[in-house]
């Protein structure tokens, strides 16, 4: 991580990253991506199709927003690939930093994730369900800059 400062125009006109819904497990995530124990994310192609946003490319930055809607912190994107939930693989996994120690217990707690209300609302279909061949966008990143007021 850089400790140059982005001038705040410039990172107020980046895509805004939001992990999870606003609440503990985005706080939970943030804090992982901070700290330089999350390094990877795992998204749904649905999703960026429902939303009309394309897929994150290599070298493109986005500023990080906590809970509260404050810009946190600038990751920079390092890998991107699509394949079915199926192919998700345990380095992939380990570096979401979200502390799962198998697939299956990775599996599980997305797919709690992907089935939950606020992500069926979301994605506005009461009934989305992901399985072996759902296209995920596993996405690699670096921290590129901490945003928060130092101390």
């Amino acid at each position: 991580m850089t400790n140059d400062a982005i001038p705040p125009a410039d990172f107020a006109s980046m895509p805004r990253a939001e992990f999870a819904f606003p609440g503990p497990l985005r706080d939970q995530l943030v804090t992982a991506i901070l700290n330089g124990s999350k390094t990877s994310t795992t998204g749904l192609v649905v999703d960026y199709e429902h939303e009309g946003e394309p897929l994150p490319e290599v070298g493109s930055r986005s500023v990080v927003i906590d809970s509260d809607d404050r810009p946190v912190a600038v990751i920079e994107v390092t890998g991107v690939r699509v394949v079915p939930l199926a192919q998700v693989d345990l380095a992939h996994v380990v570096d979401e930093g979200e502390g799962d120690a198998s697939m299956a217990e990775w599996r599980a707690s997305h797919e709690r994730f992907w089935h939950s209300a606020e992500t069926r609302a979301a994605l506005e279909d009461p009934e989305f369900t992901v399985d072996d061949t759902t296209l995920a966008v596993l996405q690699r990143f670096r921290l590129i800059t901490d945003l928060r007021p130092v101390n």
